[in-house]
């Protein structure tokens, strides 16, 4: 599988240094569309900060990839959905920290989640 960044800087306001534009994705025999996943323990508890809760939705993600025999370096895009703007910028570190200083596609959406505990929420699409 090859993965071209496609991230142009005529025309167009300039991507900031935690996300790119696009990416082609060429060759890819697998796709995987993980579901919006939370920051909850095994027992299904949230962590107790935002920073806990970004460590768990990334530690459920590297399991949820293992299942297909993927890794985070599979990822091609992803959507967090935010309860706070205040969130945006701890999220991106925490986003660009899990994917080893990879960038990606990438969007933030700040919504009401469906229960209040829960402080973001990650989906993502993997290619292999």
């Amino acid at each position: 599988m090859e993965l071209l960044p496609r991230n142009p800087t005529d025309g167009i306001y300039p991507a900031t240094d935690d996300y790119i534009h696009a990416h082609e994705v060429r060759g890819a025999e697998r796709l995987l569309f993980i579901s919006g996943t939370m920051g909850l323990d095994q027992q299904g508890e949230p962590g107790a900060t935002l920073e806990e809760q970004l460590d768990l939705i990334w530690s459920n993600i590297r399991r949820i990839l293992a299942a297909a025999d993927m890794t985070v370096d599979n990822i091609v895009r992803t959507t967090a959905y935010l309860r706070d703007p205040a969130y945006a910028d701890t999220n991106a570190k925490a986003r660009v920290e899990a994917l080893n200083g990879r960038v990606i596609p990438t969007t933030s959406i700040v919504v009401q989640t469906l229960v209040s505990e829960w402080l973001v929420e990650i989906e993502a699409v993997a290619a292999a």
